[in-house]
C-alpha cells in the first residue's frame, strides 16, 4: 500500500485553505460590488424620479383661444419623449441604457407611456402593476391660519407635498432584468424600469476574473507551499539520508546542526547521540571478536598440534585413539569457527582485505561439483553453466562462500533429493544459483513469519527451527559470512523465492 505523501497534504491543505478563504472573499466581494452597483443605481433612479416633478403642469382650466387639447397632448407627449431619451444616458454607462417610462394622470389615464423596446409591452405591464403598489403621498399637513397681512394672495405658494419615498425592485422579463422605481404624485403617477444589461455584464466581467484569478493563485499558493514545506523537512531528508547509509562502515557519519531550524536541533542531537553510542557499541564488539579470535588461534594451534602429535604414538585402533579423534575433529570446527569470527570482525570494521585476481568461476563450480559427488552420491546433480565465466576477486574467499553454499545444499537435501547449480553473466555481472530440494525450512503462518524468517536467515548464529537442525552440523555462521564475503566484492548474495520444497540462493559479483 502506498504510503501518503506528508508534503502534499501541506500543500493540497494549504491550497485547501486558501482556496475556501479566496472563493469565500470572492462571493463576499462579487455581492458587494453587485449591492454597491444597484444601490448607486437606485440613488440615480430616484433623482430621476424626483425630477420628474416640473414635467408636471398645474391643473388649470384652459383659457379662451387656448391651443386644442390634442394639440397640447402632443406637446406634453413630446416633452416626456424628451425626457426618457435623457434617461437612457443618465446612469453611469458608456452607452445607451434601455430606459422604459410609464406615466399616469391623477385618474389612471395614461399620459406617456414608451413605445421604443422589443418588450415594451411586457414591461410596461410590469410598471403600470408596480404603480398600482405604489402608496398616494401622505395629505398635506394642516397649518394655523395665516396672520392678516396686507402681502398679495397670488403670490402666495401652495402647500407642498411630498411622494412617499419609492420602494425599488427587481423585475424579469423574457428578455432582459429591470429595476423599477415608481412614485405617485398629487397630479400624476411615474414609473421608470432600468435594465440592468450593463451593471449584469460589468458583473459576469468581475465573475470571470475571479474565475481565472482564484485557481490561478490556488496553484501558487500549492506550489508555495510544497517549496515552503519541502525547505522544511529538509532537515528530516538529511536524518533520513544518513539513517539509509548507516551501517557498520557508516557510523561514524553526523548531521550538522549549523544551518537547521530550531525546532529540529534537539531532534537532531539526540540521533546523533545515538549515532556515536551505535558507534562505540560495533567497534567494543567487532574489536571483541577480532580480539577473542587472535587470542583462541594460538591456544587452538597448539592443542590441534599435540593432538595430532599424541594420536600419532598411541596405538592405531584403541579406544584412546578413537577420543583423541573426535577431540581432534572437534578442536578443528573451533578452529574454523574462529576463522569465521574472524573474518566477521574484519568484515565489519570494513578491513576485510581482498587479494584481486581473475578467477575462473566455472573451474571452481567444477570443483565443487566433484566435491559434491563424492561427499553425497546419492543425490542428483543437474548443471546450467558454460566455461569462461571469469571475474575478478579473490579465490579463496570465494571458494569458501561456495562451500558454504554447497554444504548447505547437502545438509538440508532430502534423502533421495537433488540439487541444481546455474549461472550466467550479462555485461556487468554474474550469477550463481545453487537450488536444492528440502523441506520448507522457513515457516510460514498467517501473521507473516515466513518473511521474518527469510530476513533472519542470513543473520549470526540463526539456524531456523532447532527442532529440525539438531542433528545438522554448523552454528550458523556460515551464510553470514558467505554475504558478507560477496558484499566485499561489490557484489550480493540473495535468499531467492522459490516453489515450496525447494530452496535457492544466488551469489551475484560484479563482472569487473
Amino acid at each position: 500500500m502506498k504510503l501518503p505523501s506528508f508534503r502534499l497534504r501541506i500543500a493540497l491543505l494549504s491550497a485547501a485553505l486558501a482556496g475556501s478563504t479566496l472563493v469565500g472573499f470572492g462571493a463576499v466581494s462579487w455581492f458587494q460590488i453587485y449591492n454597491a452597483k444597484i444601490s448607486r443605481l437606485d440613488a440615480e433612479l430616484l433623482n430621476h424620479l424626483m425630477r420628474a416633478t416640473p414635467n408636471f403642469p398645474p391643473r388649470e382650466e384652459p383659457p379662451v383661444g387656448a391651443a386644442s387639447p390634442r394639440r397640447e397632448n402632443s406637446r406634453e407627449r413630446s416633452r416626456w419623449q424628451f425626457y426618457e431619451d435623457s434617461l437612457s444616458y443618465s446612469f453611469g454607462t458608456n452607452t445607451k441604457t434601455p430606459v422604459a417610462l410609464v406615466v399616469l394622470d391623477a385618474n389612471n389615464n395614461i399620459l406617456y407611456q414608451s413605445n421604443s423596446l422589443p418588450a415594451d409591452l411586457e414591461v410596461n405591464r410590469l410598471l403600470l402593476a408596480r404603480l398600482q403598489l405604489t402608496p398616494l403621498p401622505p395629505p398635506p399637513k394642516r397649518e394655523p391660519p395665516p396672520l392678516p397681512s396686507n402681502r398679495n394672495p397670488s403670490f402666495e405658494r401652495p402647500p407642498l407635498i411630498r411622494p412617499r419615498p419609492p420602494q425599488f425592485v427587481t423585475a424579469q422579463t423574457k428578455t432582459a432584468v429591470w429595476r423599477i422605481g415608481a412614485v405617485k404624485f398629487p397630479n400624476a403617477q411615474v414609473a421608470i424600469a432600468v435594465s440592468l444589461q450593463a451593471v449584469n455584464q460589468e458583473m459576469a466581467t468581475i465573475r470571470n476574473i475571479f474565475l481565472v484569478s482564484i485557481p490561478v493563485a490556488l496553484l501558487l499558493v500549492a506550489v508555495g507551499a510544497w517549496l515552503v514545506s519541502g525547505g522544511a523537512l529538509r532537515p528530516i531528508r538529511q536524518l533520513t539520508g544518513v539513517i539509509q547509509q548507516v551501517t557498520v562502515k557508516g557510523l561514524d557519519q553526523r548531521i550538522p546542526i549549523g544551518t537547521t531550524d530550531v525546532e529540529f536541533v534537539e531532534l537532531i542531537q539526540v540521533f546523533n547521540l545515538m549515532l556515536s553510542r551505535l558507534e562505540r557499541s560495533f567497534t567494543q564488539a567487532s574489536r571483541f571478536s577480532g580480539d577473542a579470535a587472535h587470542e583462541l588461534k594460538t591456544p587452538l594451534t597448539i592443542l590441534q598440534g599435540e593432538l595430532e602429535r599424541t594420536l600419532q604414538q598411541v596405538d592405531p585402533g584403541s579406544e584412546v585413539q578413537q577420543r583423541l579423534s573426535n577431540l581432534l575433529d572437534e578442536v578443528r570446527r573451533l578452529s574454523g569457527i574462529m576463522r569465521k569470527l574472524l573474518l566477521l570482525s574484519l568484515a565489519d570494521a570494513g578491513k576485510m582485505s581482498l587479494y584481486l585476481v581473475e578467477v575462473d568461476m566455472s573451474e571452481l563450480l567444477m570443483e565443487m561439483l566433484e566435491d559434491v559427488e563424492m561427499l553425497a552420491p546419492h543425490l542428483t546433480v543437474e548443471t546450467d553453466f558454460t566455461d569462461g565465466l571469469r571475474v575478478k576477486g579473490d579465490r579463496d574467499l570465494l571458494i569458501q562462500v561456495l562451500q558454504n553454499l554447497f554444504s548447505n545444499a547437502i545438509k538440508y537435501n532430502l534423502a533421495n533429493g537433488w540439487i541444481q547449480i546455474r549461472a550466467h553473466q550479462t555485461p556487468l555481472t554474474l550469477h550463481v544459483t545453487i537450488v536444492n530440494a528440502s523441506k520448507d525450512i522457513l515457516l510460514s503462518d498467517a501473521y507473516g513469519a515466513r518473511e521474518r524468517e527469510r530476513d533472519r536467515i542470513f543473520d549470526r548464529f540463526y539456524r531456523g527451527d532447532p527442532s529440525r537442525n539438531r542433528k545438522i552440523e554448523g552454528i550458523g555462521l556460515g551464510l553470514s559470512l558467505a554475504r558478507e564475503i560477496a558484499r566485499a566484492h561489490r557484489g550480493d548474495l540473495t535468499l531467492d523465492l522459490t516453489p515450496s520444497g525447494q530452496t535457492a540462493f544466488t551469489l551475484t559479483l560484479p563482472m569487473k
